[in-house]
């Protein structure tokens, strides 16, 4: 039988006969990245030196990492750390050269080493820290460049044959082969995570080197590894080029990275929310609530919508959102579809800049919250905010007061109301002082959730207040044990329902009412 030629047993997925033309025609543009920088000790925290075999690549970056600053017993050392990486040339004309801002971080010094030999001193263009990705320049009248372009990740399918090629543990221009194990891979490294996993081997001085598919061009960044050893076991991940690319073309022209902000706050969908929103499965994002002062025209938007699409993309989860917002222009103005009291409909918002919200916050929680972290948000199974003021009980006795039940407001009047474990009371001035609740808050104020309770089970605590059930505005506790009555007996399982904390940060849970 005539033996397959290279292209037969490509297209008939059994992987290329060989990379050789394609490598020797890739490996002038990846390059070497080394680093140094000077650091300052004092006293005994003096770093070992770490001992390594003979011969070993890294021998010569670890022989003068540590010097006296005083040869005359003075307790200050310093010395010169090195760091060894990997990128690639983007734009041979301009000099543009991409890696990893992990592999250039801190550094007093960085130097490109080129596949002959040939070293250039490179200059810091700027940096993203959220997606962990630098962009250097060289001069490009001091050698000729090549350089590879981006290709389409998006289109890139799992299965599918990648090469990576880089400098692991400083030994040069190293090429591995394997395949796309998965794709829009989190690993809870940024904001933005949707790596590409790849079973080619990547190992430490790979990070910042490109990941080709078998047309030559970049697919991916690869940044990161999963390995007990710390060597290549064969979970690598890259960043795809869909994002890589467009951070390097905002580096190109501002030196910074400038996002895209819709100034909401989101948390995922969960399989019991379905049926209160209307939705047939668990996709999109769930607005629980618009950031006060956002510099973002999003008023279109309100508490309780599912964000479906996003600017004609599909929000497949909260997580995607983010992600989506975060790469589009400031001021653009996008279309939204979202799903509301049960029927699609699309919304415009336009969108500001997330710099400006940062610099708005007062605090490290609020700006991750501004960031549209959706990690650092509050789902229904985590707890909600700290308590902001004493329970009733502790108020009373610091205040030396009467005793707790006697500074309650009078029952008499108001009937006490228990509805699925939960003591409920009207949010009056009185329980406003008591719990520390803003004014701006309005609803139905939760006084008491009896343990083992289906609201203990969501973790809701006293001096939360129920905003709305089932999109139905609550404001007296009849109010309340109405709707989950009319729930009931409407055949429903749970209730939707939107609390806000003490100081009106809202979260939407769900509670089993059958």
């Amino acid at each position: 039988m005539a033996q397959s030629t290279a292209a037969e047993l490509h297209a008939k997925g059994k992987g290329p006969a060989s990379v050789a033309d394609l490598a020797e025609g890739l490996i002038d543009a990846v390059v070497n990245i080394s680093t140094s920088q000077t650091i300052k000790g004092e006293g005994d925290g003096i770093v070992q030196v770490p001992d390594v075999p003979e011969g070993s690549p890294f021998q010569e970056f670890f022989d003068d990492y540590f010097k006296k600053k005083d040869e005359e017993g003075g307790d200050e050392r310093s010395g010169k750390v090195q760091s060894l990486g990997s990128g690639f040339v983007v734009d041979a004309e301009k000099g543009f050269i991409i890696t990893n801002n992990h592999v250039i971080a801190d550094a007093d010094e960085i130097t490109v080493n080129f596949n002959d030999g040939a070293k250039l001193k490179a200059e810091l263009v700027g940096t993203d820290t959220k997606t962990d990705i630098a962009l250097l320049k060289v001069d490009p009248k001091k050698r000729k460049l090549v350089a590879v372009k981006f290709g389409n990740s998006e289109a890139a399918r799992i299965g599918d044959w990648v090469m990576a090629i880089g400098n692991p543990f400083g030994l040069g221009g190293t090429v591995t082969v394997g395949i796309i194990s998965a794709r829009k891979r989190d690993i809870n490294s940024g904001p933005y995570d949707s790596f590409i996993q790849t079973d080619a081997a990547i190992n430490r001085g790979n990070s910042g080197g490109p990941l080709f598919d078998m047309d030559g061009n970049v697919i991916g960044i690869n940044t990161a590894i999963i390995s007990p050893s710390g060597g290549s076991i064969g979970i690598g991940f890259a960043i795809p080029s869909e994002i890589a690319g467009s951070i390097m073309d905002q580096l190109k022209e501002f030196g910074e990275v400038r996002r895209g902000w819709l100034g909401v706050r989101i948390q995922p969908i969960s399989d019991d929310m379905l049926e209160n929103l209307g939705l047939k499965e668990a996709k999109g994002a769930l607005v629980a609530g618009l950031i006060d002062g956002a510099e973002v025209d999003n008023k279109a938007l309100k508490a309780g919508d599912v964000i479906l699409r996003f600017d004609g993309k599909v929000v497949d989860t909260a997580r995607d959102l983010p992600r989506l917002v975060a790469e589009s222009a400031v001021d653009e103005v996008v279309d939204i579809v979202i799903q509301r009291d049960g029927k699609e409909q699309t919304v415009k918002v336009k969108l500001g800049r997330m710099v400006e919200a940062e610099k708005a916050s007062s605090s490290a929680d609020e700006e991750d919250e501004e960031m549209m972290d959706d990690e650092e948000l509050e789902t229904e199974d985590q707890a909600p905010p700290p308590a902001l003021a004493p329970s009733p009980e502790e108020g009373a006795a610091e205040k030396g007061d009467k005793p707790a039940d006697e500074a309650k407001p009078d029952t008499a009047a108001v009937p006490a109301v228990t509805v699925l474990g939960m003591k409920l009371g009207t949010l009056d001035d009185d329980m406003r002082g008591i719990y520390g609740i803003d004014e701006e808050v309005e609803g139905v104020v939760v006084q008491d959730v009896a343990p083992n309770s289906a609201a203990a089970t969501k973790r809701i605590e006293a001096g939360e207040v129920i905003v709305d059930i089932g999109q139905e505005v609550m404001k007296a506790p009849q109010d309340v044990k109405k709707r989950i009555e009319a729930l009931q007996r409407q055949g429903r399982k749970n209730a939707l329902i939107m609390l806000a904390s003490r100081s009106g940060e809202l979260r939407f849970v769900t509670i089993r009412i059958d």
